[in-house]
């Protein structure tokens, strides 16, 4: 189950790390000011979600309740974010990347809680 786990996180991350790769081409051929702020924005938060996940997947064998609760924390802001946001395909796909996540957080809390 732990293998699962870590692989979604990775998987999210990949994915997070190029989105964020994705806004600075935008922000590069953006010739709105406004448009690049935003590009920027997103880059930013997309290369900082990924950093905050990948602390927790590298933490998670420590076995600590806040790093667990942190980590169960992250994907669920995902989905909270994700739906307050234009939404089409490639969110939704996002948004069930994330909730899997959460589930199999969830299934699998005994291998990452203390004992």
């Amino acid at each position: 189950m732990k293998l699962i786990v870590k692989s979604l996180f990775f998987l999210t991350i990949a994915i997070l790390f190029l989105f964020g790769i994705g806004s600075l081409i935008s922000l590069s051929i953006s010739e709105s000011p406004n448009r690049s702020v935003l590009y920027a924005f997103y880059a930013i938060a997309m290369f900082g979600d990924a950093a905050v996940m990948l602390f927790c997947v590298l933490q998670l064998n420590k076995r600590k309740k806040w790093i667990y609760y942190l980590t169960v924390l992250v994907p669920c802001l995902n989905i909270f974010l994700t739906i307050f946001d234009q939404f089409g395909p490639v969110d939704l796909f996002f948004l069930l990347l994330n909730l899997i996540t959460v589930v199999f957080l969830v299934i699998a809390r005994k291998e990452f809680l203390p004992v």
